[in-house]
């Protein structure tokens, strides 16, 4: 469940009935972009169904592909500066959007909301950072992959997985949208 795994293993079940209902259920035609490099977002996006493109540079490179699970648009809300890389839909796509002004509204005032949403998004950015260090070669093989698979995994998530999956299904059933393939 890659990203989302993070955030919804952390979060309460009235957090995710509180994200489904700030956010909007938004169709990314294949070929359209969701997220435009040096473009600021006002949204942060989770993947509901569909397969999208992650490009870098001026050749719009792709660097990678996401698809159901994946969290979009965490670091612009972090430091709100524009993305680095464009997201354009590889075929016809779902995303919930949660509008950053009402998220970080939510996150001034509610604490304790803040506190395990930002937990998420730093167990988020822990593993992101060690499979870069993977990949770059700084750290053993066996430390971490950016692959998400049970032996990369830290065993706290492990436990949440079926949590996860539920939360994620509940998500899923409040947008309307049956998965074009497992997730």
């Amino acid at each position: 469940m890659k990203r989302v795994l993070f955030i919804l293993s952390t979060l309460e079940d009235e957090d995710v009935e509180w994200l489904a209902a700030a956010g909007e259920k938004r169709l990314i035609a294949e070929g359209r972009s969701l997220i435009t490099v040096n473009v600021p977002i006002d949204a942060l996006f989770i993947v509901l169904d569909g397969a999208l493109s992650v490009r870098l540079g001026r050749n719009e490179e792709e660097i990678g592909q996401v698809t159901a699970g994946e969290v979009l648009g965490e670091v612009s809300l972090l430091d709100s500066r524009p993305p680095v890389a464009s997201v354009v839909a590889l075929e016809d796509s779902f995303v919930l959007a949660i509008p950053h002004a009402a998220l970080k509204h939510k996150l001034d005032v509610e604490e304790r909301f803040a506190a395990r949403f930002y937990r998420a998004l730093g167990r988020f950015l822990a593993h992101r950072q060690r499979a870069q260090l993977v990949r770059l070669g700084y750290a053993g093989e066996d430390t971490l992959d950016e692959n998400l698979d049970e032996e990369s995994l830290d065993p706290e998530l492990l436990d949440e997985l079926s949590l996860v999956g539920r939360r994620f299904g509940t998500l899923l059933r409040r947008m309307g949208v049956e998965p074009s393939r497992d997730l």
